[in-house]
C-alpha cells in the first residue's frame, strides 16, 4: 500500500520534470497540484472556521447563561452548530491532510531511483558496485546510507555517459536528473555549522552552501506568514487557556520546519517554501470570497430576525388586547404525552364507576341499605373499628359471639371506603386545604403565563 501511494506521488512529479527539465520547478508545480486539489476540501474548512469565529459572541453568552451548567452548556453549543451548519471539527479534519502528502513526498524524494523511477532494487546495488570500483563512493551508514539513492542519482548525472556506457541493460528505467536549482544541489542536506567547513575565498563553494543553510529558516518565515495570515482572516475562539495553547503551536510550527528542513534534503524544503506561497494565495482569495458571502447571509438573517420581531410584537399586543378584554382562550395542549395522560384519566374514571356499581350490588345482595351505615364506621371508613365490630359484646356477652360471626359475614368483600359520607376534617386540615387550593390556582396561572413567555422567547430565538 505504502508503494503504491508512493508511486501515486511519484507519477506527477516525474512528468513536471520531463516537462521542465527543471527539478526545483517540479517540485513547485508539484505543490501547486496539491494545493488545487486541496482547495475544494480547504474552502469547506475555511468557510466553518469563519461561520464560527462569528458565532463567538453568542457563545459567549451561552457560557456566561450556563455558567456552572456544563452539560447544558454543551447541549446548547450543539443546537447552535446545528442551527448554524457548522462541524467544529471540520476544520481540525482537512488541516491535517498535508501531513500525509510530505510523509510520501519524503519517501520519493529520500529514493528516488526506486520510489521515483520505479527502477528495481538491483538497479541500486548495480549502481553501488559500479561506483564503488571506479572510486567515486564510500558506502556510509546512519543518515549517510538512508540517502544512499540521492548520492547515487548525483553521481549518475555527473558521469551519465560512463555510466550508461558500462552498465547498458543493467539500469533499465534510470533516469538522468539534475538535483541543481538557482546553484543549489537539493538533494543534499543543509549544514547548520556549514561557517566552519567552508572555504570562503571560493564563491562557489561557499555560495551554494549558504543558500541551502537559508532554505530551512525561509521555509520557517513563510510558513510563520501564512499562520499570521489566516489568524488575521479568522479571529481566535475559545477561552484564554485555548487561545494561549494555540499561539503556542503556532509558534512551534516554524521552529518545527527549520529542524525537518535541517534534516532532510532541501528538495523538502523548496515543497515546504512553495506550499507556504501557494497556501497564502489561497488563504486569502477564500477569505475574500467568504467574507462576501458571509457579510451577505448576516444581513439576511438580521431581515428574518426583524420579520419574526416584528410579528412576536404583534402577537403580543394581540394577546394582550384579548386578556384586558377576557378573551383569551385555553391553550389545548395536542401533544402526545398529553393525549395519553387524558386517556388514561377517562379509563380510569370508567373504571371507578364500574367499582361503584359492583359495590352497590354487592350492597344490595347483602340487604345493606344504602345510608346505612356499620357500628364501626368513622367518616367514611366503613371499618375503621374492625370488619367483626360489635358495640355492645361486653354487656350481652351471651349473644356477642354470634353478632360477631354476623358482622364479620356482612362486610365479607365489602369495600372499605364509603363514598357516600364525605371524611370529616379538621378545621385546621379544611384550612390548610383550602390555603392549599388557593396556591396551586395561582401557580397553575403563573405556570400558564410563563409557558407562555417561554414560546414567545422561543420563537424570537
Amino acid at each position: 500500500m505504502g508503494e503504491l501511494i508512493c508511486r501515486i506521488f511519484a507519477w506527477p512529479l516525474v512528468k513536471f520534470y520531463e516537462g521542465m527539465d527543471s527539478y526545483g520547478l517540479a517540485l513547485i508545480l508539484f505543490a501547486l497540484m496539491v494545493n488545487v486539489i486541496m482547495t475544494p476540501f480547504m474552502a469547506k474548512s475555511k468557510k466553518s472556521m469563519m461561520r464560527s469565529s462569528r458565532l463567538q459572541p453568542k457563545i459567549q453568552e451561552l457560557q456566561r447563561r450556563h455558567e456552572g451548567n456544563q452539560q447544558k452548556l454543551n447541549a446548547e453549543m450543539q443546537k447552535l452548530y446545528q442551527e448554524e451548519g457548522i462541524n467544529p471539527m471540520s476544520g481540525c479534519l482537512w488541516s491535517i491532510i498535508p501531513f500525509p502528502i510530505l510523509i510520501a513526498l519524503y519517501s520519493v524524494i529520500r529514493r528516488p531511483i526506486t520510489r521515483m523511477m520505479f527502477c528495481a532494487d538491483s538497479v541500486v546495488d548495480v549502481l553501488k558496485e559500479f561506483m564503488t570500483n571506479q572510486g567515486w563512493y564510500v558506502a556510509g551508514s546512519g543518515r549517510g546510507e538512508a540517502y544512499a539513492e540521492i548520492t547515487l542519482s548525483n553521481l549518475a548525472h555527473q558521469h551519465w555517459s560512463e555510466v550508461t556506457s558500462a552498465l547498458a541493460g543493467k539500469i533499465d528505467g534510470l533516469m538522468n536528473i539534475d538535483f541543481n536549482f538557482l546553484g543549489v544541489n537539493l538533494g543534499e542536506i543543509p549544514q547548520w555549522n556549514f561557517f566552519t567547513k567552508t572555504d570562503w575565498s571560493d564563491p562557489s563553494v561557499w555560495g551554494p552552501a549558504l543558500g541551502l543553510f537559508l532554505i530551512p529558516f525561509i521555509s520557517a518565515a513563510l510558513s510563520w506568514a501564512s499562520i499570521k495570515i489566516s489568524s488575521a482572516a479568522t479571529p481566535a475562539t475559545g477561552d484564554a487557556t485555548s487561545q494561549a495553547t494555540m499561539k503556542s503551536m503556532n509558534l512551534m510550527m516554524p521552529l518545527m520546519s527549520i529542524w525537518i528542513c535541517f534534516v532532510m534534503p532541501a528538495a523538502m524544503g523548496i515543497y515546504w517554501i512553495a506550499n507556504s506561497v501557494f497556501g497564502m494565495v489561497r488563504d486569502y482569495g477564500l477569505t475574500k470570497m467568504y467574507k462576501k458571502q458571509l457579510d451577505e447571509e448576516d444581513k439576511i438573517r438580521a431581515l428574518q430576525r426583524a420579520e419574526r420581531e416584528k410579528e412576536m410584537a404583534e402577537k403580543r399586543a394581540e394577546y394582550e388586547r384579548l386578556k384586558a378584554e377576557g378573551k383569551t382562550a385555553v391553550n389545548t395542549n395536542t401533544s402526545k404525552k398529553k393525549l395519553q395522560a387524558s386517556e388514561k384519566q377517562r379509563q380510569d374514571e370508567r373504571k371507578a364507576a364500574l367499582d361503584r356499581a359492583d359495590r352497590a350490588a354487592r350492597r344490595e345482595r347483602l340487604g345493606i341499605k344504602e345510608n346505612e351505615q356499620p357500628a364501626s364506621q368513622v367518616g367514611n371508613r366503613r371499618y375503621a373499628r374492625g370488619r367483626a365490630y360489635v358495640p355492645d359484646r361486653f354487656e350481652h356477652p351471651e349473644t356477642a359471639e354470634a353478632e360477631t360471626l354476623a358482622a364479620a359475614e356482612e362486610s365479607l368483600d365489602a369495600p372499605a371506603i364509603d363514598e357516600t359520607v364525605a371524611e370529616e376534617l379538621p378545621a385546621a386540615e379544611s384550612l390548610e386545604a383550602a390555603v392549599e387550593s388557593f396556591e396551586a390556582e395561582e401557580a397553575a396561572e403563573a405556570a400558564e403565563a410563563a409557558e407562555l413567555a417561554a414560546e414567545i422567547l422561543d420563537t424570537e430565538e
